[in-house]
């Protein structure tokens, strides 16, 4: 029986030419050689790079909802749009599909952006003598450094098989790592190890530039990249690495640096909104670690139209949440009500659903006439303390475990006065479940089922797509790695290896 909620109010295309993604200037650059000559100049280069993350196929779009939606997360309504049908249903993921490409496009455009900007610092760095004006340079390659890391880490985890441990990764493949601006080199894939210790070589030079201490700055709720950033991207990657006691090394950084707070569901911000309800009305609060920064006059993709489709009349969703989700929360978890509002479509069969209005859009937004927007909150510190958990259970350290998915679910949880009990044989059950409510429709299921070993089984709910609510997935299906785009694979100057999903 589906759990009864509370009713509250809610309310870029990528084009692809044959070409290939690596070789493409970037395309905010100036002629090559003049773009950047002084330090104000790679300043509007690195915020040119803040710009790339705004595209709707990347975390206001495509790059977020895909790994969910081609899991068991949602189901595809009856009377859809067929919005990425191809995906959901799993009958079209080939190296063709345009919005892999478009993700695949969009990262490699940031890091030729990364690239043109270490090509044109490094003739620009010897003319400055102003040690005030190094000082910035070396912060602008800081976030440089750390831009370039995450979109490989991106690509890496979409186009990669999970990593199991150095010696299997240095046998499997990684994606294809282009340092330089311009290069008449061969495109190859690298291996998976050389992948990952390229993105954690980037996150060394960032930390080098940034430190590694907070220094008493104000970085919650950051919309630039900072320490606390390279932390929890280095954090994601150990726990992907299965290096667990890294993971909790740099998870702990987070937690423990009093920088960040868990956003309370019961301790109340305004009249209207408690602090966790806040953060997803107006992308704003002391968990938030980076966040996608959008204003009304310029922003990326409408993370919530797929599950709304809001036209001022009726809701008509492409996606509903599946049922077994909503049912996961507990009584007393108020995250259900944040996320979720019982709703009847506007369709002929009118279906009654708890949509998802998570992304029903930023207050501000809204008030523009702008629905469905919100700002991505790329990295949280609720998922740092799911990634501490994890890995402090895998080393069998199941009491400290236990404290962090008490204090999260006490910041979620109307009460939760009593400790959450882990052992050997319960922690993967518990902590699994709680990505799964904490961390719905961000991005990370596709390649936690990858890096589980799981598979999944979709069961009809009512008035879904019958060609794909009875799909069942196995574990390590080849789907599971994105393919190479097809133009990748057939382009000049390329030698690169498909993927398993590419045949």
């Amino acid at each position: 029986m589906i759990k009864k909620l509370k009713l509250i109010g809610a309310v870029m295309a990528f084009a692809l030419s044959a070409t290939s993604c690596l070789d493409k200037y970037p395309d905010d650059a100036i002629i090559a050689g003049n773009a950047i000559t002084s330090v104000d100049a790679a300043n509007q280069a690195v915020i040119g790079i803040y710009s790339k993350f705004k595209s709707s196929s990347l975390y206001s779009g495509a790059l977020t909802l895909l790994p969910d939606i081609q899991t068991d997360f949602v189901y595809a309504v009856q009377g859809y749009s067929n919005t990425y049908g191809d995906i959901w249903r799993w009958n079209d993921i080939h190296g063709t599909n345009s919005s892999i490409e478009a993700v695949y496009g969009n990262l490699y455009s940031v890091i030729g952006s990364c690239n043109f900007f270490f090509q044109e610092v490094e003739k620009l760095e010897p003319t400055i003598h102003n040690d005030d004006l190094l000082d910035q340079l070396q912060s602008y390659k800081a976030e440089v450094h750390f831009a370039r890391a995450l979109a490989y880490s991106e690509l890496i985890k979409l186009f990669c098989k999970s990593y199991e441990s150095d010696e299997a990764a240095e046998n499997e493949l990684g994606v294809v790592l282009v340092s330089k601006y311009k290069s008449d080199e061969i495109m190859r894939r690298s291996s998976l190890k050389a992948s990952y210790d390229f993105v954690l070589t980037d996150l060394d030079k960032a930390t080098e530039y940034f430190g590694d201490v907070f220094n008493g700055l104000t970085l919650y709720n950051a919309k630039y990249f900072t320490t606390g950033t390279v932390n929890a991207l280095y954090a994601r990657l150990y726990l992907y690495m299965k290096k667990w006691d890294k993971a909790v090394e740099y998870s702990s950084k987070l937690i423990d640096s009093n920088q960040y707070k868990l956003a309370s569901a019961t301790d109340m911000y305004t009249s209207q909104y408690s602090y966790y309800n806040y953060l997803w009305h107006n992308d704003s609060s002391t968990e938030v670690i980076w966040r996608v920064a959008f204003e009304t006059t310029s922003y990326g993709g409408a993370l919530g139209r797929v599950f709304l489709n809001y036209d001022y009349t009726s809701y008509r969703p492409d996606y509903v949440p599946a049922e077994w989700v909503i049912n996961s929360y507990d009584n007393g978890d108020l995250r259900i009500n944040a996320f979720f509002t019982n709703i009847t479509t506007g369709y002929p069969h009118a279906l009654n659903w708890p949509l998802l209005t998570k992304y029903r859009g930023n207050d501000t937004f809204v008030a523009n006439n702008i629905l469905h927007v919100n700002m991505p909150k790329v990295f949280r510190l609720s998922e740092q303390y799911l990634i501490r958990a994890e890995a402090l259970c895998e080393l069998g350290k199941y009491l400290d475990a236990s404290k962090d998915i008490t204090s999260l679910r006490k910041a979620r949880y109307n009460t939760y006065g009593s400790a959450t009990a882990l052992n050997a044989d319960n922690w993967f059950d518990i902590v699994s479940g709680e990505r799964v409510k904490e961390l719905y429709m961000e991005g990370f299921r596709l390649n936690d089922l990858k890096r589980w070993h799981k598979g999944f089984t979709r069961k009809a709910q009512l008035h879904t797509v019958t060609s794909g609510n009875t799909l069942s997935v196995p574990a390590d299906d080849a789907r599971f790695v994105w393919p190479i785009p097809q133009h990748e694979l057939e382009s000049p100057n390329a030698d690169i290896e498909p993927n398993e999903s590419n045949k």
